[in-house]
């Protein structure tokens, strides 16, 4: 029997005041409102009310359902096992992540040989009380002595770099400041670095300020981050930012340059060996992904989508680079090549084979050397290494199958157990198949489907439908402890492999972009339409969820089709469409999204935008929407808006609640607790939303 606290489904919730302000735009030649502008300062006073306000009835609600503490418990002691990175070398000494279990953050060790007591390198659950510090980067130098590494604080984005001595885990006197969207990448003298950074920003606005005018600098070791040398800036294209290789043999420095999110790259180099060289643009034009794999000499190797969408590698001669002299050595096949590394002097290739992994080795003349043996049907990282490596690791996942490392001979082709983690629970006792359903435009969509083996298609089951569908983005088959609840209350979880995604290349991506956004709409819908006609679950049982660009799919599905759903989780999502690209990042997204300022990509983002296309006096789903005060990827106020705006137009008794997390951003470097809480509110809400007996 539910308890009397238990929240009532038939009594609607009291919502904070959210005054409508009288802020209208002009958006080529017609008027908008936008009432709830005043929540896009996180700070102000209104704001920060109306923020504790919300909190207070969302967790007022959430902390009275019953069972809620039951959920949580299980949630820790299906998180507590131990998590293993990929092992890794770097000079005569070997480099792996562990989680103990319930840690807030994993920890890096080093060891000098697999079978040495590792040391703790960097535990950044020192850093802070509750585990909001995170390593956001890591660098080592060549002889595998010196690490730079990166530290984001709750959520951030922004990182603060230092340098350690591996040998004695002390920290140098470098220290690094407003470094974003970059990594470090040591010369091989092992004296310093390259990184990129913006200028300093407004301290009180740094989270919400647009991010433009990257720049590439190198620091020297024992130098003040005010001596760093400028090494490359473009201050007549602000949007371009920078991304830095340095070739095995340490002679090339290679910039990669990018405008946007999407695929297409400039590639320049400099010849280091050179005094005073020039930058030479190799690639100087935005057509395609182009990345370079390795060297011999002045013969480069490339991974690109020139001329195949689903990917190739091309080799170019430095000494003759005109593209009438460029060679394919592997050509594009049905898969899609992820990418490519050089092991044992032969390339090894990751593809995607209908969303799951396959990998395949060629000699480096582009001969067919075979695939490799796999576990099973799931997600394959790693694989890396030097030229002259003869063994490798890799992890293996799945849905029900937590993240497994092998070791693999590139002599013998064989993988051996390297570790396994014990979990408490029986993969055995779960299905997960693969089906392909019709889109609304006849497009094929593949669609993994996870279940308790035995599950009746009575239309009753209580089912999870999760998707993203944008930025080149593939979601194949991983694990995660917080699904297992769901799974074992006898939920069934869906992931369908949605256009604008990168499943089957740069096609299917563009099929989901700009002017064709709705076609991933019409994907996700069709995809909920299908589960039910083929009797797994109903509307009333139906949730759907997704985060980031997954939160607009969410928001959009929602606001079109308020009937077919029986809940909602947009998470930090991206839910007004007209002032995106105002924020942060948020420009970037113009490769996918298309721009508010271009008239005919206007009139596609509004007609789909979530903000703009909730419908008063409408019954919406239950909805829970998650965002974080931190978040400075996609600005909190997306999702602030959107609640404000959403408990205004909806009718019913549905609740309709956002949870505003703390000391947190998009997600990347949440600590364990904060991440099983959350879980532990997610799954409770749908639990008492869909009527499930938990």
């Amino acid at each position: 029997m539910p308890r009397s606290d238990t929240p009532r489904s038939d009594t609607p919730l009291v919502y904070p005041a959210s005054p409508p302000g009288d802020q209208v735009d002009e958006y080529h030649g017609q008027a908008i409102a936008d009432p709830y502008r005043w929540l896009e300062d996180p700070t102000s006073e209104p704001s920060r009310a109306w923020i504790e306000a919300q909190n207070a009835v969302t967790f007022g609600y959430l902390n009275q359902i019953e069972g809620r503490d039951r959920l949580q418990q299980r949630l820790t002691a299906l998180w507590n096992y131990e998590k293993y990175g990929i092992p890794f070398k770097q000079g005569d000494r070997y480099f792996y992540f562990k989680n103990d279990g319930l840690q807030n953050q994993s920890v890096l060790y080093t060891l000098p040989s697999l079978d040495a007591e590792p040391q703790v390198l960097i535990d950044p659950n020192l850093l802070s009380a509750d585990g909001t510090v995170a390593l956001a980067g890591l660098s080592l130098s060549e002889d595998g002595n010196r690490l730079a590494y990166g530290l984001s604080q709750s959520g951030s984005d922004w990182t603060e770099w230092s340098v350690r001595e591996v040998e004695t885990g002390v920290d140098l006197d470098d220290h690094l400041r407003w470094v974003k969207f970059s990594g470090a990448t040591w010369t091989h003298d092992h004296q310093g670095f390259y990184y990129g950074r913006f200028d300093e920003p407004n301290e009180q606005t740094q989270l919400e300020d647009l991010n433009y005018f990257q720049k590439l600098y190198y620091h020297r070791l024992g130098t003040p981050q005010s001596d760093d040398v400028l090494i490359y800036h473009r201050p007549d294209q602000k949007e371009w930012m920078f991304g830095i290789q340095i070739t095995e043999d340490g002679r090339y420095l290679l910039l990669y340059v990018s405008r946007s999110t999407g695929v297409e790259n400039l590639l320049f180099y400099q010849d280091l060996s050179r005094p005073d060289a020039p930058i030479v643009e190799l690639i100087p034009e935005f057509e395609a992904s182009f990345g370079v794999i390795d060297n011999d000499g002045d013969r480069f190797w490339l991974n690109t989508t020139l001329e195949a969408p689903r990917g190739r590698v091309i080799a170019i001669d430095l000494t003759n680079p005109g593209r009438e002299h460029w060679q394919e050595l592997i050509p594009q096949v049905a898969e899609t090549l992820e990418g490519v590394g050089v092991l044992n002097h032969q390339f090894i290739a990751s593809y995607l084979k209908d969303a799951h992994s396959q990998i395949k080795c060629f000699a480096l003349d582009g001969t067919d050397l075979g695939e490799v043996a796999l576990p099973g049907l799931g997600s394959v990282g790693g694989f890396g290494g030097k030229p002259d490596d003869t063994e490798t690791f890799y992890s293996f996942t799945s849905f029900t199958t937590p993240s497994t490392i092998y070791r693999y001979s590139l002599i013998t082709g064989e993988s051996t157990l390297f570790r396994q983690p014990a979990i408490a629970f029986n993969p055995g006792d779960y299905d997960t198949t693969q089906v392909f359903y019709t889109s609304k435009d006849g497009t094929q969509v593949p669609m993994f489907i996870t279940h308790k083996k035995g599950m009746v298609l009575n239309g009753q089951n209580p089912t999870y439908l999760y998707g993203y569908g944008g930025f080149n983005i593939s979601l194949t088959p991983s694990f995660s402890p917080s699904l297992m609840v769901w799974l074992e209350l006898g939920g069934v979880y869906a992931m369908p492999n949605l256009r604008g995604g990168g499943e089957y290349g740069e096609d299917w991506h563009e099929a989901g972009t700009k002017l064709k956004k709705q076609t991933v709409f019409d994907d996700f819908i069709g995809a909920a339409e299908w589960l039910i006609a083929q009797g797994y679950t109903c509307s009333e049982k139906l949730a759907i969820a997704g985060g980031s660009n997954g939160g607009l799919l969410v928001g959009a599905c929602m606001t079109q089709r308020p009937d077919l759903f029986g809940a909602a989780l947009p998470a930090v999502g991206v839910l007004d469409m007209l002032r995106f690209h105002k924020f942060t990042i948020g420009w970037a997204w113009c490769s996918d999204y298309g721009s508010p300022e271009n008239a005919e990509e206007f009139q596609a983002l509004y007609a789909y935008s979530p903000l703009h296309n909730l419908k008063p006096g409408t019954a919406y789903p239950a909805t829970l929407i998650t965002t974080a005060d931190h978040d400075d990827r996609v600005v909190p106020a997306h999702s602030f808006k959107f609640a404000a705006a959403l408990q205004a137009a909806h009718t019913g008794t549905n609740p309709v609640l956002i949870r505003i997390e703390t000391k947190a951003g998009h997600g990347a470097g949440k600590p364990t607790t904060k991440q099983i809480e959350e879980a532990a509110d997610k799954w409770a809400f749908l639990l008492h939303t869909l009527k499930v007996d938990g």
